[in-house]
């Protein structure tokens, strides 16, 4: 055997060790949690053979503890480019097999060099984090390593998409990088996220809770929104990831890639002209709406278990990829409330960053009064959507279905806030307030001087019906021009998909500036 036969021997025995990471019992272990190992995870994310692989050699430099005999090539992540469905991604894993996947400084430098890539070149960077946090052995090397990474996060923020998936632990200063990130997807059961973790609670609070309790999938897609997505298994996660990038462009300088679609354009939706109740009171569900007006029925999601008063994901029209913001009538009458107001904005700022048109559903009663929500700052949440959607620059449609009431009509993106077509159905009411509340406030004395509780009664009913008749319709607001047209509900479909059309080169500029300073 020649000496270059022997370097090529050697060398593929040390990519077969290093693709080993932590070694086969540590991969037995892995998979007896119910988790697949790093370069399981890439394997059936990327598609098939478009993995190329980063710094596989890589080994950190620490000498503290013991740590001088302890070198693995790779040093707990897998970093990398590939293609999803034939689009660049960029990509890192953590190895929890490998040191408990901690971060070392050679890991950060790793992890940096592939986001500093993704965003040199213009892709999507994709983290699977499973990793027990920072390496105590590395001191304060580990905590300059988080910070690298961080910075790269918000260097990278409204330039590519970044997409966190959380498929073990991710506690302490490792939240940071997911929560800087545009979406997080988390693994019922085997994921969780929390600074701080059960034991420093039980001894700071004497408060008794699992992990699972503490920062579970269940808890971060439902309580406190910090996850986008819940999963049931990584093979769903990965789904997910996959599903998502679907609907985004590859940067900020692209728009997203158009869906060849059987869905006609003109298609109606006779079932519209009815979906309204004629009980101005009573719930109806919004799903419905959205599902008969965008390209196949298809409807994915963001936030779903999260502030379900208002509804936020991506569809096609058109074959466009487009984002769709709506009030949920059957979740506390569709009401704006502090979680609702940050999610929708939220997801409203990141269309506007990467150029997907806006499509917002109205049906909104106001914003949800008293102590909680005043003392838990509705006003400066509140102030967040609107914000979001007087700086966004995309493409904005407006279609009011019932109520847009008071403050919250101004909200979910007016005319004022340079909404650029704005249609109502016959049924819109948009005023200042309802009926029963505006009667009570223009009537009152009037109402209070007859004494008859019967005559009362129908007078409060007669001055409602007058109140309804003059405000309570779309008719005022279309013939001052805020909106464009009254359209029949059936062709709600072909009227956004004509004005998605016509909006696709628009061209609007902010006022020069370092950068706002959007109420937070």
């Amino acid at each position: 055997m020649s000496i270059q036969e022997d370097q090529i021997k050697a060398l593929v025995e040390r990519r077969q060790s290093a693709a080993l990471g932590g070694g086969e019992k540590r991969i037995e272990a892995q998979h007896a949690k119910g988790k697949l190992t790093a370069r399981e995870r890439i394997a059936k994310l990327l598609d098939p053979g478009s993995f190329e692989e980063f710094d596989m050699f890589v080994q950190h430099r620490c000498t503290n503890f013991g740590m001088d005999a302890s070198h693995t090539d790779g040093d707990g992540v897998v970093t990398g480019q590939g293609t999803i469905d034939g689009r660049l991604v960029f990509i890192y894993a953590q190895d929890f097999t490998v040191n408990g996947g901690s971060l070392s400084k050679t890991m950060s430098e790793k992890i940096c060099k592939v986001m500093d890539t993704a965003v040199k070149v213009g892709a999507p960077l994709i983290g699977l984090n499973d990793s027990g946090g920072a390496r105590i052995q590395e001191g304060i090397d580990a905590l300059a390593g988080y910070g690298e990474i961080f910075e790269r996060n918000i260097l990278s923020s409204g330039v590519i998409p970044q997409i966190s998936v959380i498929m073990g632990p991710c506690a302490g200063g490792a939240v940071y990088s997911p929560a800087l990130t545009d979406f997080t997807i988390m693994v019922d059961k085997t994921s969780y996220m929390f600074l701080t973790g059960p034991t420093v609670v039980k001894s700071v609070t004497g408060e008794t809770v699992t992990q699972e309790e503490l920062g579970g999938a269940a808890v971060h897609s439902g309580k406190s929104g910090v996850a986008h997505f819940a999963s049931d298994t990584e093979d769903d996660a990965i789904d997910k990831v996959k599903r998502l990038l679907s609907f985004l462009p590859q940067n900020n300088l692209e728009e997203a890639p158009r869906r060849a679609s059987s869905d006609p354009v003109g298609r109606v939706s006779d079932s519209l002209n009815s979906v309204i109740p004629d009980n101005p009171n009573k719930a109806y569900d919004m799903y419905g709406v959205i599902e008969a007006i965008v390209d196949d029925g298809d409807f994915f999601e963001v936030h779903r278990n999260f502030a379900r008063n208002i509804i936020v994901g991506f569809a096609h029209m058109g074959g466009r990829s487009v984002g769709v913001v709506a009030n949920q009538p059957g979740v506390l009458a569709g009401v704006l409330d502090i979680n609702a107001s940050r999610k929708a904005a939220r997801f409203v700022r990141f269309c506007d960053a990467f150029n997907i048109p806006l499509l917002t559903l109205v049906d909104v009663p106001g914003f949800l009064c008293g102590t909680q929500q005043e003392y838990g700052a509705i006003i400066t949440n509140g102030a967040k959507l609107l914000y979001a959607y007087g700086e966004a620059t995309v493409p904005k449609v407006t279609v009011t279905l019932r109520k847009s009431y008071g403050g919250a009509h101004i909200v979910m993106s007016c005319k004022q806030l340079r909404g650029d077509i704005n249609y109502a159905w016959p049924s819109a009411a948009i005023a200042v307030m309802g009926a029963d509340g505006a009667v009570g406030v223009l009537y009152g004395k009037e109402l209070k001087a007859e004494t008859d509780p019967q005559k009362q009664a129908a007078l409060a009913e007669q001055r409602k019906e007058e109140y309804n008749e003059l405000f309570c319709n779309p008719y005022q607001a279309a013939q001052k021009g805020y909106i464009e047209d009254v359209i029949e509900p059936r062709n709600t479909r072909f009227r956004v998909i004509r004005a998605f059309e016509v909006l696709a080169q628009k061209r609007q500029e902010l006022p020069a500036k370092k950068h706002d300073n959007m109420p937070l």
